[in-house]
């Protein structure tokens, strides 16, 4: 018998845009890295697809939160790397402020252990 495969959770619109910050706070990636990385991190639970991945990352580079340029990957193919920029560090920081606040109103509303005084 084959163990369970965890369940896969849909991201909340803007989630996605907050992982993505998060994951380019740590060093400059491609696309496919930063999938990568957020699936590892989130231990197999979360995985985003390219459909949802480049919009978002085209998205945050209209808003100069991030930065793109061509690369030669270790695969010596061309590549486009992305990385945070001045203003997607302070973003980063207010994103995460409010993931904070978001995930303290819920767990209040959803009466979890220890969310009272929160």
């Amino acid at each position: 018998m084959q163990p369970a495969e965890p369940e896969r959770l849909e991201l909340l619109q803007g989630t996605l845009d907050l992982l993505v910050l998060e994951i380019l706070g740590r060093g400059p990636l491609h696309g496919y890295g930063i999938s990568q990385a957020i699936q590892v991190r989130s231990k197999d639970v979360l995985r985003v697809d390219t459909g949802s991945l480049y919009p978002a990352l085209h998205r945050l580079e209209k808003r100069r939160w991030i930065q793109a340029e061509w690369v030669t990957s270790e695969k010596h193919q061309r590549v486009r790397q992305y990385e945070l920029t001045a203003v997607g560090r302070k973003q980063l920081i207010a994103e995460r402020a409010r993931w904070a606040t978001l995930s303290q109103a819920i767990a209040r509303v959803l009466g979890l252990p220890g969310s009272e005084g929160v």
